[in-house]
């Protein structure tokens, strides 16, 4: 998964200063984003007005779209430093190719994780013969310093825990929820999870006090703690809560996402995740010199470009605007 802005903005984010320790809820617009030949996202994070939940740092949704008569997500070789990536599909599927020899189809409900360490590269693409639909959501946990220099990894879970009760079915996608725990890598403390609401659910999802939380509805139409989101909206709920009430009249799904506040700072530019402008400019030029990064290897194109660094410093943001 890549940034393809083609002017991308510096970003400093984390550190704890700008996070709330009580409940809040702040509705988060997404902005939209061309990724690839033809697949259009609504960018939830960073936002204007909140750049990070937990490490989650970046999170596209994007569909469902009709890609019956379409190449569907082609994004070419690009390469990733200092995060993870997780590919989670609700339809259509996704054929992930790496530096490391990876060669993966990634399908609905299965956790496709790539952790990027020092440097990795991968391109993304439908398959030729594919579904008629996709819809999905594409995110980025940042590493923190002790990690961010780990030897990069791939790894593809299938097969991931579940919580049900009161017409809630919650996959954990990554970290644990009600005593279930994903089988993926995780960094610093962190919760991902896929959350399937029947037509008429009224229920509460146990919470850790220390995390902080944001929700994103894919499909149908929740109530998250009494805000009503429209699909492809994000509620950034805080910290503090030790229960989350939801509601649905249809059939619904949502992702919660939520972790202890990143204590350090990063900068973010492009597909990169360091802690200066240094390490954004080395890993910018190691890529386009076809160092470090590796080269992905059956994928039908060329890869990415970098674009040009912005003639100005980075400007320290924090978390919030």
């Amino acid at each position: 998964m890549s940034n393809l802005d083609v002017k991308p903005t510096p970003t400093v984010c984390g550190g704890r200063d700008d996070v709330s320790a009580q409940p809040v809820r702040e509705l988060l617009t997404g902005r939209t984003v061309t990724l690839g030949e033809s697949t259009e996202v609504r960018r939830l994070l960073p936002n204007l007005g909140r750049r990070m939940v937990g490490a989650w740092a970046f999170v596209d949704h994007y569909g469902p779209d009709d890609i019956a008569r379409e190449s569907g997500m082609q994004v070419p070789p690009h390469p990733h430093m200092g995060l993870q990536t997780v590919s989670w599909l609700h339809d259509g599927e996704v054929l992930h190719r790496d530096s490391l020899g990876s060669l993966q189809t990634v399908r609905p409900r299965e956790l496709g994780l790539m952790t990027s360490g020092r440097a990795i590269s991968h391109s993304e693409e439908s398959p030729r013969d594919h579904p008629r639909l996709l819809h999905g959501a594409q995110l980025w946990v940042a590493l923190p310093d002790a990690h961010r220099n780990t030897a990069a990894t791939f790894e593809h879970h299938a097969d991931l825990p579940v919580v049900t009760g009161g017409g809630l079915r919650a996959t954990v996608i990554l970290g644990e929820l009600d005593g279930a725990v994903s089988p993926g890598t995780v960094h610093t403390p962190l919760l991902g999870a896929d959350l399937a609401l029947a037509a008429g659910t009224d229920t509460r999802l146990p919470l850790d006090p220390d995390f902080e939380y944001a929700a994103l509805t894919m499909s149908g139409d929740t109530e998250v703690d009494g805000v009503r989101l429209a699909p492809g909206s994000m509620l950034y709920l805080g910290c503090g809560r030790r229960e989350l009430a939801l509601r649905a009249d249809v059939d619904s799904d949502l992702m919660l996402l939520g972790g202890e506040p990143f204590e350090e700072k990063i900068v973010m530019w492009w597909n990169f995740i360091g802690r200066s402008g240094e390490d954004i400019a080395q890993a910018r030029a190691d890529w386009m010199n076809s160092s470090r990064f590796g080269e992905v290897k059956g994928y039908d194109g060329a890869p990415l470009a970098a674009p040009e660094l912005p003639p100005v410093p980075l400007k320290p943001r924090g978390r919030v605007r």
